[in-house]
């Protein structure tokens, strides 16, 4: 089906991406995966493009540009290209809203030049070993020292966590305030009793920084607290819409991306003196795999085009990331098996596709947490 979402701008913005990630990524992407890091260079480089800060107002150095389809534009390359070591996703639409609406006028000029330029690399710290998607259940404790807050605590999970020059730790201020009393904190690089971990061994992903992290006594600045004081619950759910929508994003087009290279595949690979493509279970099974893909396309571009208008909500945001994302999860098992005993080597796009993927129904909300929000929303 013609897709109908994009104008002639976004395309040629689409153009601009594949020729950064041809020229920046591609040739050093197998060296960052044996890394286990991207290098700071293509952080430098994507900022040099334009690709980092696109809804950051141009007084500070971004695009000025809020229409949310440039970032869907930009995942979806990504995704197809296989590159989710570099997490620009994260770092434009996760990150930068905290930073573009709850930010002072000060810490805008502090922070948001280096965060389009690449110069600064983010966080976002929530998740710790004993909470995940519980925000109740956050053990981190930023106390009130008059000047300073004195953070303590550790998390874990965290992308960009080895590479990030500012970290947004989400860390409870008021004790018996539950996950009413939590505040997100602004840790710098550098700043004493903050400290990182292993870089965490994945079993995809591995380009990615993913890191546990430390705050040991350290002495947070007054002026570093994002947003209002215990009101850190309510600007996570803010933004969380937009994360889930990210996810899906990259959920149909990897799927997408999936099925087009095992649609070639069998056409190619022989089994029994004929095509695998003459055979009627492997034409039924591209047959549901493209239906799965359309109908779910179909739902996303709407979600997309919601979101550009400012009207997509939690729950629709939720759908799009639970059903986009085990979509993926099911279209790389069945590829992979399409693929047989080649599915299984790395060297293969759907191999790797495979372990990529199987965090998207984790996080940003597991699965299981998402259907909950949606069944609250119809059965309350």
């Amino acid at each position: 089906m013609k897709r109908e979402i994009f104008g002639t701008e976004h395309e040629a913005f689409r153009e601009t991406v594949r020729t950064f990630l041809a020229k920046e990524v591609l040739p050093h992407y197998e060296q960052w995966e044996q890394d286990g890091i991207v290098s700071r260079a293509a952080w430098l480089a994507a900022g040099r493009q334009g690709l980092l800060g696109l809804a950051v107002p141009e007084e500070y150095g971004g695009g000025g540009n809020p229409d949310y389809r440039y970032s869907a534009v930009l995942g979806e390359e990504f995704t197809r290209a296989g590159v989710s070591g570099l997490a620009v996703g994260l770092h434009n639409d996760i990150i930068g809203p905290y930073l573009t609406s709850l930010a002072t006028d000060e810490q805008k000029r502090r922070w948001l030049p280096g965060f389009c330029t690449g110069e600064i690399i983010t966080a976002i710290a929530m998740t710790e070993p004993g909470a995940g998607s519980d925000l109740q259940g956050i053990r981190t404790t930023a106390d009130d020292c008059g000047d300073h807050w004195l953070l303590n605590g550790s998390k874990t999970f965290i992308s960009n966590g080895i590479l990030a020059d500012l970290v947004i730790v989400v860390a409870k201020t008021t004790p018996e305030g539950g996950a009413k009393g939590l505040s997100l904190l602004v840790v710098e690089r550098g700043t004493e009793g903050f400290e990182r971990g292993r870089n965490l061994d994945k079993i995809g992903q591995k380009a990615q920084d993913t890191a546990e992290l430390f705050f040991n006594d350290v002495r947070v600045p007054k002026e570093n607290l994002l947003g209002d004081l215990d009101g850190a619950f309510g600007h996570l759910m803010t933004n969380l819409a937009q994360e889930r929508l990210n996810i899906g994003v990259a959920g149909i087009a990897a799927a997408e991306n999936l099925l087009e290279i095992t649609k070639q595949y069998v056409r190619e690979r022989e089994a029994f003196g004929r095509p695998l493509a003459k055979l009627q279970h492997i034409r039924f099974e591209i047959a549901e795999m493209a239906t799965e893909c359309a109908v779910t396309r179909a739902f996303l571009d709407r979600c997309i085009v919601d979101h550009s208008n400012g009207e997509l909500d939690a729950v629709h945001a939720s759908m799009a990331k639970w059903w986009a994302s085990e979509l993926q999860k099911r279209v790389a098992d069945r590829c992979l098996q399409l693929h047989g005993g080649y599915g299984y080597m790395t060297e293969y796009r759907v191999a790797k596709a495979f372990t990529d993927g199987r965090i998207q129904t984790i996080y940003g909300g597991t699965t299981e947490i998402m259907k909950e929000i949606i069944g609250r929303s119809l059965l309350a």
